[in-house]
């Protein structure tokens, strides 16, 4: 499995911005897909995640600006950014998790910079 972030970048306070994660490969119908970030000396955050039946989960500080959402047919998984904040910057990481009677399996995107500017 592999999965592929682009749409991050460079962005003022206040403006938006959509990543979006492609996941190729032999993929297990039951899972969820996230996105999670990482910014300098802070550890790697839950932001928001979806599951194969569309059900969502945000963190509290994005609540209301972000909207994670999932095309299945193309196995890709969205996060809409808006009314961005300087404390949203880091690098936003797509993570899918295969869902098994026995146990769960993670997959890793690299990674996609966020640079929001005051």
């Amino acid at each position: 499995v592999e999965l592929v972030e682009s749409g991050g970048g460079l962005v003022q306070a206040g403006g938006s911005l959509r990543l979006s994660c492609a996941a190729s490969g032999s993929i297990f119908s039951m899972n969820t897909l996230g996105w999670y970030r990482q910014a300098p000396g802070n550890q790697r955050e839950l932001v928001a995640v979806i599951n194969s039946g569309g059900k969502t989960t945000y963190v509290d500080s994005v609540k209301g600006r972000f909207t994670i959402s999932r095309d299945n047919a193309n196995n890709t998984v969205y996060l809409q950014m808006n009314s961005l904040k300087p404390e949203d910057t880091a690098v936003y990481y797509c993570k899918l998790t295969e869902l098994y009677r026995v146990g769960e399996y993670d997959w890793w995107g690299q990674g996609t910079q966020v640079t929001v500017s005051s």
